[in-house]
């Protein structure tokens, strides 16, 4: 036994039923294991859960994978083959068992398993449990416990080289990504080979749980819970699935209770020998009052505790408690008058709702580096900016089971992928068998979680095969198409119907839905607007400029990169990398010619930073990006949202914007609206405004402005917009004028005010495009709905009389945390608070300033004070940076 303080069976987690001499014993054997390479010159301890960079780095072996350039100096780790090691004693109590079981919950990736000296089994699937049978190979006293582990980009090159039909594509990534090829041979995270947002680590490990497991009847291995309302009787069951490894046949009884909805059923059973999966239904009593789980912004997340107890002839066999939730959702996807198509929104519990999100991603290179804080942290800010769905990308991990907990109890909707990515994928019988146990174990461990609205087959890979990203010639395409289908509709899609009936599936995203399904599951155009979801990105054309955006039934991904903040860059950077061109700037942007695009996308609004001290104009280019972004993300969100509610040119209707993307995995320029390390980005502070539930929207048509008032409340509004015109070098408003009240009904998006820019100018008297700006909001008999918005006439490079402000600020403690009252001689676009590397997030921030004086609030993540956050904090505003 390794010295880690794992005593025998306290910390083994002992687990007995002292009925009639049934008893499971579960011995857990995390903790310190050994961990060596294959020719042994590297030889350390080992945490398990891990991954052998986390253990090179806590020894002292490597520095941070992520400084500098280390992503390419620490390849050698990935060419290498380890080993982890443990011993743990046996004993009799545990060998007298009937069956024991050496149980792996997560393994990355290509493993053999030796215990004492004898191979016990392989693995070839991060995404699987392992159990193994090793009762007979148990000894009294030391066991000792091996898990080899093969190169995952050796055996990637090698299952490549055994493909010899015809090529799989893509062979390799970017080379600006600085990745490994043949990523989609492994059934492992396809962005751990490299991504154009990430680095290329691929990691090797034990990165969930080890355990043996004894018992002489049973084992109940897993709970699945699932509430289904018959429409027809308005009545409710919930359908609870247990997945148990019996000895030998078994017969008895399994109750069910649910007391607080006073429903109860007993069933009579049998587990047969092996792993068997039994479904039970218990009916809700009708006279209860169901209290239903709803997502973020439309009701509350309530749940249930059910009980489940099987016995044999009156002794208790099993006991599990879990929650319950009620929820439904329905795809509808149904003609819709004026327009050639479908529709493509989901309805939950009834209503209509439009998902308002953004897209999840691995939260860092080493999954054992995500504590549940850090999840809880990502997930509060989520809902912070007014969110209800995430979509959980398929290039990554399917989350642990807290953080589906998380978003089951803040009600985020989830989009879950399955983990196939930006590829083609091989379908050998070998590749297909553990793809099924995959997502077969994937789909009952999730499907209880009622944030998880809808299942995907896979990320982008019905666009690459329908638009040829790959160079696929016509006489081989029905090869390729032949493959799709088997994956991902014979195989994935034939499961999660058969084992999950609450939630609907698609079979790719973007996809047109029913029409791709009609068209032989690939669709002819898959970002066809008028189906479906879409994915669109476009970094030459004005992002400020609405016409260049589909107006799509769905946008489930778009988007625009920005650099982190210069305090989550600097830890992993030293001075000489403090330049937008220098080495270490390009090395970190993994997306073609992408610090270009942001300085192009960015340069057609904004001067450039001109700064001759060179660590200002670095930082004054990383803010300036940080602008860009989230002005360019805000126009396109906006567009979507007030699309919501009409058909324009056959297109609109569109009811869901989940950009690109929320988190990064490492500290570089990327499309998220979160920095590695939690700190906001300009973007996330905006999406708390145009993901408002009550929202103004104001754009040009045609020389007019134009006015929306969006709702996503369930009654009726009555507003009206309040239009204020400013010049860019006074502080008060030229002048002001009011639309007539207008019924805006619930869950839409409703034209309030529509005038010509030259006659609300005239009216003015002083103003031009040039010299004067907008700002508006909704008001309603109580007063102001919503956030404030604003509307630029103009460029604000082109912007006549903006000065610097010369901005001020007083720190004060105050009883929820700390108040910054800033003081503005001028207005002063996109104000941005910084505090450095003091960890912590402002209630407002990268605002338009138009008032004197304003108050935000700071809340910080851990102990501060006045003089450090006085001391830390820096004011930037968009004349500043030239």
């Amino acid at each position: 036994m390794t010295p880690c303080g794992r005593c025998i069976w306290v910390l083994g987690v002992l687990l007995c039923l002292f009925l009639s001499g049934l008893c499971s014993v579960t011995l857990s054997l995390n903790g310190k294991w050994s961990l060596s390479n294959s020719n042994g010159s590297v030889w350390l301890p080992a945490e398990v859960p891990g991954c052998v960079h986390s253990a090179l780095q806590q020894q002292g072996y490597i520095q941070d994978p992520y400084f500098r350039f280390n992503d390419v100096s620490y390849r050698w780790i990935a060419f290498d083959n380890w080993t982890y090691t443990t011993t743990f004693p046996g004993s009799t109590q545990l060998r007298a068992k009937q069956k024991v079981l050496l149980v792996f919950d997560g393994v990355d990736t290509i493993a053999s398993i030796w215990l004492n000296g004898m191979v016990v089994g392989e693995t070839d699937n991060m995404f699987r449990r392992y159990d193994f049978p090793v009762g007979d190979l148990l000894k009294d006293g030391e066991n000792v416990l091996k898990v080899s582990l093969m190169s995952p980009v050796v055996y990637a090159s090698e299952r490549r080289k055994a493909h010899s039909a015809y090529r799989v594509p893509p062979e390799c990534p970017p080379d600006v990504q600085k990745g490994e090829c043949h990523v989609n041979f492994i059934r492992k995270e396809q962005s751990s080979f490299s991504w154009d947002w990430g680095p290329s680590f691929p990691t090797m490990g034990l990165w969930k749980g080890v355990h043996l497991e004894a018992f002489d009847v049973l084992k109940l291995i897993q709970v699945s819970s699932v509430s289904l309302h018959n429409f027809s009787l308005s009545q409710w069951r919930v359908q609870v699935e247990l997945l148990v490894d019996a000895v030998q046949t078994t017969n008895g009884q399994i109750m069910l209770s649910i007391p607080e909805l006073d429903s109860e059923q007993m069933f009579q059973t049998q587990f047969l020998p092996g792993k068997t999966k039994n479904s039970f239904s218990l009916h809700i009593n009708t006279s209860s009052q169901v209290k239903l789980w709803w997502p973020n912004g439309h009701g509350d997340q309530p749940f249930y505790h059910l009980t489940v107890r099987g016995f044999q002839n009156g002794v208790l066999l099993l006991k599990a408690e879990s929650k319950v939730y009620f929820r439904t959702v329905e795809l509808v996807q149904e003609p819709i008058g004026g327009s050639p198509g479908l529709s493509f929104y989901f309805r939950i519990n009834g209503k209509a709702i439009f998902l308002k999100g953004s897209n999840w991603i691995p939260a860092h290179s080493f999954q054992d580096q995500v504590p549940p804080a850090v999840l809880k942290n990502l997930l509060q800010s989520a809902v912070d900016a007014s969110m209800n769905a995430l979509r959980v990308w398929g290039g990554g991990v399917y989350e642990e089971d807290i953080f589906y907990s998380i978003c089951d109890e803040m009600g985020i909707m989830v989009w879950q992928d399955f983990m196939f990515a930006c590829a083609m994928y091989p379908t050998e019988d070998d590749f297909i068998q553990t793809v099924r146990e995959e997502v077969i174990q994937q789909v009952w461990r999730l499907k209880s979680h009622p944030s998880i609205i809808v299942w995907s087959g896979n990320n982008e890979n019905e666009a690459a095969l329908a638009t040829d990203w790959f160079g696929i010639p016509v006489s081989q395409r029905p090869t390729y198409l032949k493959d799709y289908v088997m994956l991902y509709v014979n195989n994935i899609r034939a499961i999660v119907q058969e084992e999950d009936q609450s939630r609907p599936f698609l079979v790719s995203s973007p996809t047109n839905g029913a029409e791709s399904e009609q068209e032989g599951w690939v669709a002819a155009n898959p970002y066809d607007p008028h189906y479906g979801d879409t994915h669109f990105y476009s970094y030459t054309l004005d992002c400020w400029d609405w016409r260049t955006f589909p107006r799509t039934r769905f946008a489930s991904e778009y988007g625009f990169q920005s650099w982190p903040s210069f305090s989550t860059l600097q830890p992993v950077s030293v001075q000489e990398d403090w330049s937008y061109n220098s080495n270490f700037t390009s090395h970190r942007q993994h997306h073609e010619d992408g610090n270009q695009q942001m300085l192009l996308q960015a340069a057609l609004h904004f001067h450039l930073p001109n700064s001759t001290e060179p660590l200002k104009r670095f930082t004054d280019t990383l803010y300036i990006t940080q602008v860009m972004q989230a002005q360019c993300v805000k126009t396109q969100t906006e567009f979507y949202r007030r699309s919501r509610s009409e058909i324009i040119g056959g297109e609109g209707s569109t009811m869901g914007a989940l950009y690109w993307q929320l988190n990064d995995v490492w500290q570089a320029p990327s499309w998220s609206s979160i920095e590695f390390g939690g700190k906001w980005k300009m973007l996330h502070y905006f999406a708390q405004n145009f993901f408002a539930a009550v929202l103004p929207v104001g754009f040009e048509d045609d020389d007019a402005l134009v006015i929306y008032a969006i709702s996503d409340l369930s009654h009726q509004l009555a507003l009206r917009a309040v239009v204020s015109v400013y010049s860019w070098s006074d502080l008060d408003p030229v002048c002001t004028l009011k639309s007539d009240l207008l019924p805006v009904p619930g869950g839409s998006a409703v034209a309030i005010l529509k005038r010509p820019i030259a006659a609300l100018l005239a009216g003015c008297g002083r103003c031009t495009r040039l010299s004067c700006l907008l700002a508006f909001h909704l008001e309603g008999s109580g007063g102001q709905l919503g956030p404030t918005n604003h509307h630029f006439l103009c460029s604000p490079r082109d912007a006549q009389g903006l000065q610097r402000p010369n901005i001020t600020a007083v720190v004060q403690q105050e009883k929820s945390g700390y108040s910054v009252t800033l003081h503005s001689a001028s207005v002063a676009p996109f104000v941005w608070l910084d505090v450095g590397n003091l960890p912590g997030r402002f209630s407002s921030n990268g605002f338009l300033m138009l008032t004197r004086n304003r108050t935000v609030s700071f809340t910080a993540w851990r102990n501060t004070s006045v003089a450090e956050l006085s001391r830390s904090l820096t004011i930037t505003s968009l004349r500043d940076v030239y």
